[in-house]
Formats: structure tokens, C-alpha cells, sequence
């Protein structure tokens, strides 16, 4: 993937199928969200690299993905390692010729890949938070999750003020390895979720759990490995492949926001159960996480 360093900001040339647009109207989902701000077609995004807090602002621009450095300017070390974060962010590494062939012959996703033509997986790069928040969303609604979400990184994220605006980090597994399950339990969380959040945390600050270990593995044997952590069953270790480790073929089957998709796109008066989505699924063979994104994307057909 190319980029240019164009003094106080940087431009990602992205692939020819990339629609910016579509995927704010997938990240502008949750009024809760905290973890990016979007203003208008900017979207602000916080990292920190090397110690050191570099706020984005991401706007597409003649055909090229522009991000400014509106405080402090990054060093060129520390700008790749912003190009690389957006990079598996949004998945621009992946070529989607295949999908899109694909989906085309299918009878449900023909519409939907033409509707939201560009649209790339937002994922979540820090295995940590994916982990944290497949957890929070387990047996909850989307809502209650994003708002135990915000609390906890309201409590146990770092956070910059620029221009009025507040801007917050996902609490650091270091962070969370030294609080109590009461400290959750406070917040609302489940006894078990607080366990189980505490323990990856715990695991990751003492690295017997990293990304690195476990980003080699093909799908079976990283899912294994992922449903041998406490708290980490089917659905969680798919949305987990899914999200961070940018797999194409994962399939949350259990899944209510696909369920919820189907039904809808089926014009269907109940869900389906999950023998027919297992039948639905087997024209998406190697996608099926293109297809339950693109599905999941339907259900916020909003504009912008």
C-alpha cells in the first residue's frame, strides 16, 4: 500500500474498491461510541504510539485517504506506525475481487454488495479490545453493551482534550490486570464478565496471551486456541477472528445482528434457525465474513 508524508499530514492511497463513506456509516452506528469522533466526513480517531498520543483526523480526498495531525506532529517512524494501524483497521490490504464475484451470483448478497459497493471490514486492530468488547457484548443488547462499554473506558481509559472535544483510548490490559471484580461489578458488569475480562487481562499484561503468538495460525487451530481462554466460546471467537485478526472466513453464526439481517433481507416473519443460515452460508464459502459484515451493514442503512 502506498502513502505519501506530505508535511503535518500523510495520504493513504487505498485500494480502487474502497468506499470511506461506507464505512463511517458503520462506525457512526452507536451514539455511545467512544472510541472515535466523527465530525461531518471527518472522522477523529486517537492512538498512542511509543508513549506518545497522536490524534487523527481521516477524510477522503481525491482519491486518497488524508490524515492530519492536528496537534502533535508524529516522527516518520511513529507515521508508519499510524499507516499500518489504518491499514488493518480497514482492511485495505485485502483484495475483494473474489468476494465480489462471489456475492454477485448469490442471490441475497448480489443487492447488498452493489449497495455498499467499497465497503471494507472496520475492524479492531488491538487484540485486547476485541477480546473486552466481544465480552461486554455477550447476552446483551447492543445498547446496554456500548453504554458498559463507555463507562469502562470512561474509568480505566486515558483520554485528550482538543478543541472542546474529548478523546479516549481503550483501557490497556496493564490497567485492568489490577482491579478487583467489584471494580467492574460497579459498573454494571456481570460477575462473570468482570472475571473473565480481569483474567485476559492478566494473561496479556504477562504476555502467556499476545497477538503475535497466535496472527500465524489458520482458522481452526486459532479458534481453538481462542476458545481456550475463559469466557471465549463460538460466537466470541469468530467475531474475535473476524475483527482483529482480519480473517475472511469466519462466521459468527450465532450472531443476533445477522440473525436480525436475514430476517430482514428474507423478508422472513421470524429468524432463521442456524441449520438454514448453515445452508445459506455455504455459497460464501471463504467470505463468510464479508457477508456478515456486509449483512450487518444493512442493518444500519442510515445516511450520513
Amino acid at each position: 500500500m502506498k502513502w505519501f508524508n506530505s508535511g503535518n499530514h500523510i495520504e493513504i492511497v487505498p485500494p480502487r474498491v474502497f468506499h470511506f463513506h461506507e464505512c463511517l456509516a458503520f462506525l457512526s452506528r452507536s451514539e455511545q461510541e467512544i472510541l472515535h469522533n466523527i465530525h461531518g466526513d471527518d472522522l477523529y480517531k486517537l492512538l498512542k504510539i511509543d508513549d506518545r498520543f497522536i490524534l487523527c483526523i481521516l477524510s477522503y480526498r481525491q482519491h486518497s485517504l488524508h490524515v492530519e495531525f492536528p496537534m502533535e506532529l508524529p516522527s516518520i517512524a511513529a507515521r508508519e506506525k499510524v499507516v499500518a494501524y489504518i491499514n488493518e483497521w480497514f482492511d485495505l490490504d485485502k483484495d475483494l475481487a473474489p468476494f465480489y464475484k462471489m456475492a454477485e451470483q448469490d442471490n441475497l448478497l448480489a443487492k447488498l454488495v452493489s449497495q455498499y459497493e467499497g465497503l471494507r471490514i472496520v475492524g479492531i486492530p488491538d487484540l485486547f479490545e476485541a477480546l473486552a468488547w466481544a465480552v461486554i457484548g455477550q447476552q446483551i443488547n447492543l445498547t446496554f453493551a456500548y453504554t458498559l462499554k463507555k463507562r469502562f473506558t470512561e474509568h480505566f481509559g486515558q483520554c485528550i482534550t482538543f478543541e472542546g472535544d474529548t478523546f479516549w483510548l481503550f483501557p490497556t490490559p496493564e490497567r485492568i490486570a489490577t482491579l478487583s471484580l467489584a471494580d467492574l461489578k460497579e459498573l454494571q458488569f456481570s460477575a462473570g464478565k468482570a472475571e473473565y475480562i480481569i483474567d485476559i487481562a492478566r494473561r496479556m499484561r504477562d504476555e502467556s496471551l499476545t497477538k503475535a503468538m497466535l496472527q500465524k495460525k489458520d482458522y481452526d487451530v486459532l479458534k481453538t486456541a481462542l476458545m481456550e481462554i475463559r469466557g471465549v466460546g463460538n460466537w466470541t471467537a469468530d467475531y474475535v477472528i473476524m475483527k482483529c485478526f482480519r480473517r475472511p472466513n469466519a462466521l459468527p453464526i450465532a450472531d443476533v445482528g445477522l440473525h436480525n439481517a436475514l430476517k430482514l433481507q428474507l423478508g422472513l416473519e421470524k429468524k432463521p434457525s442456524i441449520e438454514e443460515i448453515k445452508e445459506l452460508a455455504t455459497n460464501w464459502e471463504g467470505w463468510q465474513s464479508y457477508a456478515t459484515f456486509y449483512l450487518w451493514r444493512s442493518l444500519y442503512d442510515k445516511p450520513i
